[in-house]
């Protein structure tokens, strides 16, 4: 039998150099086109941004998406898809899928902040675990804010030191309300006994201990349409419905807002202490100008007569003009004009009641000094003279 020279005679033995060289470089331009239409064919052109609040499209993109490989939708999910990030606050993971050969999503997965407290003039935010996750010199208004919690320091992804084992627990709880009712308010405070208190503008609502939370805050859901516009004190310490109360804060009666002027009768005459209602609200509040002319001495001449509209009182001394409307419109906020004996004389730095308001804030300083004036005992004449120069030796002589 004849032997085979397969081994002997191998074809690829038979294959020049120059041949290996154009098959080698088919198969890299085949390898080169294969990739440019890869690359081409699966080119990312949209990036859809999926359960992200805290960050804008064009932030989570700039920091998800690094590296060429972020260009292409098969090879963008395999390396950026990461469950577990450090360096974005408020974000634990994202996922990168492929909607289609165009189109990448990126879905992110966000660490919910409950609560922040203030801690060194800033807002320092914390989850459902009391962990403190971000913080800002900004505040975040859809986060409730709470007083009275806190803390000697702060390490981040680390449990907050909060004083009160309770407290933590109360803080996530209501926050927990407050996004079911919607209903987050501007503050929310703790006393030194962990009393609540929450404030919604000018209504505060006292919930008292950490007791039927939800069914209080029922409650002040229900109330809170009621008495909007209002300022006072929502008591919801219980829950017993009588012991919902609303104190009222008292508007200062001033004679701008006085609607008396009536007499027991209905009749109007001016200075009656009832309304129109026939309730009692007291004699008119005098204004500002009732207690100026009250508290001014003067009206008496030059010559120690009384004419009721002199300068002077009745000692000669002189107390400037009878005060008007117009000069109390003048002084704008500045509550002042009164003397140390509560006479009133327009300059004085006190205001009626003796307090300190300091000198008319309105009045223009009327000492100027014309150029052509001279100070003859500093030796200024207008100009500087040959000495001035030169003539400094470092002291001040005894004619200076």
């Amino acid at each position: 039998m004849k032997k085979s020279n397969y081994s002997k005679n191998n074809i690829f033995a038979e294959i020049s150099s120059k041949t290996w060289k154009i098959i080698l470089g088919v198969l890299g331009a085949g390898l080169i086109l294969g990739a440019v239409a890869f690359f081409t064919y699966f080119r990312v052109e949209r990036v859809e941004v999926m359960g992200c609040s805290h960050y804008t499209q064009d932030e989570i993109k700039e920091k998800v998406l690094r590296g060429p490989l972020a260009a292409n939708s098969v090879l963008a999910p395999l390396f950026y898809t990461k469950k577990e990030v450090s360096g974005i606050p408020l974000v634990s993971g994202y996922t990168v899928t492929r909607i289609n050969r165009n189109t990448i999503c990126i879905s992110v997965k966000e660490k919910r902040p409950v609560g922040c407290i203030p801690f060194l003039g800033n807002y320092i935010y914390f989850d459902r675990n009391g962990h403190f996750i971000h913080g800002s010199g900004e505040r975040d208004e859809t986060v409730p804010y709470f007083d009275g919690i806190e803390v000697k320091k702060v390490i981040l992804n680390e449990k907050l030191p909060i004083k009160g084992k309770t407290v933590l627990n109360t803080a996530v709880a209501l926050s927990t309300i407050f996004k079911k009712n919607e209903t987050i308010p501007d503050h929310i405070r703790f006393d030194e006994n962990y009393n609540i208190s929450l404030e919604y503008g000018n209504i505060t609502v006292s919930l008292g201990r950490d007791e039927n939370l939800e069914e209080k805050m029922s409650r002040v859901v229900a109330i809170m349409p009621k008495i909007q516009g209002m300022s006072g004190i929502l008591h919801m310490e219980n829950i017993s419905t009588n012991g919902n109360t609303f104190e009222a804060e008292q508007e200062e009666i001033t004679a701008e807002n006085w609607n008396g002027g009536y007499d027991e009768n209905g009749e109007y005459t001016g200075y009656g202490e009832y309304d129109e209602n026939g309730k009692h609200v007291g004699p008119k509040p005098m204004t500002e100008l009732d207690y100026a002319i009250q508290a001014w001495k003067g009206g008496y001449d030059g010559e120690g007569d009384y004419t009721g509209a002199g300068e002077y009182d009745e000692y000669g001394n002189y107390t400037g003009p009878k005060p008007t409307q117009e000069l109390i419109d003048s002084f704008g906020d500045w509550k002042g004009g009164y003397l140390e004996d509560g006479s009133f004389v327009g300059y004085g730095e006190l205001d009626k009641d003796g307090n300190y308001v300091g000198p008319n804030p309105n009045e223009e300083n009327s000492e100027t000094v014309d150029e052509g004036d001279s100070y003859e005992d500093g030796g200024y004449d207008g100009g500087y003279g040959e000495g001035y120069g030169d003539g400094y030796d470092g002291s001040y002589d005894q004619g200076y």
